[in-house]
């Protein structure tokens, strides 16, 4: 791996680890599966950006703005 994809990892265990008010709400919702069957993945690189929440099945992204943006 590449060093700064390295570094991209561990930030998004860092953004998993502390996330805003409003992302925790949004994440209790998507794994009570409240979207119907759907899997979401949360914080993790795509390209140089960060996404909240991820449905690789469906091609769908979800930002959630907190307190911290």
């Amino acid at each position: 791996m590449e060093i700064s994809l390295i570094k991209h990892v561990q930030l998004a265990k860092v953004l998993r680890k502390r996330p805003t008010d409003a992302e925790m709400v949004m994440w209790r919702h998507l794994r009570a599966k409240c979207l119907g069957e759907l899997k979401f993945k949360r914080q993790g690189p795509i390209g140089k950006y960060f996404r909240d929440f991820i449905c690789y099945e469906k091609r769908i992204i979800v930002e959630v703005d907190g307190g911290r943006h």
